[in-house]
């Protein structure tokens, strides 16, 4: 009887999910990708992943805009072509175990703020910042709740396991503004323009709300290149 081969060390990937709370397609990026990770742990694979700013619309003012509306005029969608739309990222978001309820009446928000309470997240309890992150998206687009309202923030942030109290004052303060502008700032001079952008190791470049089997494929390949 032989002694059984040690495992195969683990190989760690450093992941950059750069993503806005409002950007559906970034709900069904991020279900592809865990799902990816989690068939690729018995090959040893794993990932330690940092949630990056991107805003899609930093002008937006602080009573939002409907999204029917929205589209229409970012996009040039017709009313119908908006649901169409919206039925599809709904399937495509149900795949990956998301319940995505936009309707007509919903809104698109600013979220600056949202991201700042990612950015304090991933500074002081960054095990923390993806609950945070999966948080915010439900508020979003499971509950159609206000982005911009404080009690909405601080209720996702008690929800992800965070110090609500600790939260509020963040928002209240205006805490990590600089650091948010500046890494959004860093990803746009790296050629981020659309999300969500999913960049490994610092140099490959996953784009769009992929499948789970084209994550599964790209990281098995930059894991074999390590």
């Amino acid at each position: 009887m032989t002694d059984a081969a040690p495992a195969a060390p683990k190989k760690t990937l450093k992941i950059d999910f750069v993503s806005d709370v409002v950007c559906p397609w970034c709900v069904v990026g991020l279900g592809g990708l865990e799902t990816a990770l989690d068939r690729l742990k018995a090959e040893g694979i794993a990932a330690d992943i940092a949630f990056q700013p991107f805003e899609l619309n930093p002008q937006m003012a602080p009573e939002g805009e409907n999204i029917v509306e929205h589209i229409g005029r970012k996009y040039g969608a017709s009313p119908e072509q908006s649901a169409a739309n919206r039925a599809m990222i709904r399937e495509r978001a149900g795949e990956v175990g998301f319940d995505m309820r936009m309707t007509d009446d919903s809104r698109i928000w600013n979220t600056f703020d949202a991201h700042r309470l990612l950015h304090w997240a991933h500074e002081t309890a960054p095990e923390k910042q993806k609950a945070l992150k999966q948080a915010l998206f439900a508020a979003h687009f499971t509950d159609n709740r206000n982005l911009t309202d404080a009690r909405v923030l601080t209720e996702s942030a008690q929800a992800a396991g965070l110090d609500r109290a600790e939260a509020g004052e963040v928002l209240a303060s205006g805490r990590y503004a600089q650091a948010v502008r500046q890494a959004e700032e860093t990803w746009r001079s790296r050629g981020i323009s659309s999300v969500p952008a999913v960049v490994v190791e610092g140099k490959y470049l996953i784009s769009g709300g992929q499948p789970a089997q084209a994550f599964e494929q790209a990281l098995r390949q930059i894991a074999s290149e390590g």
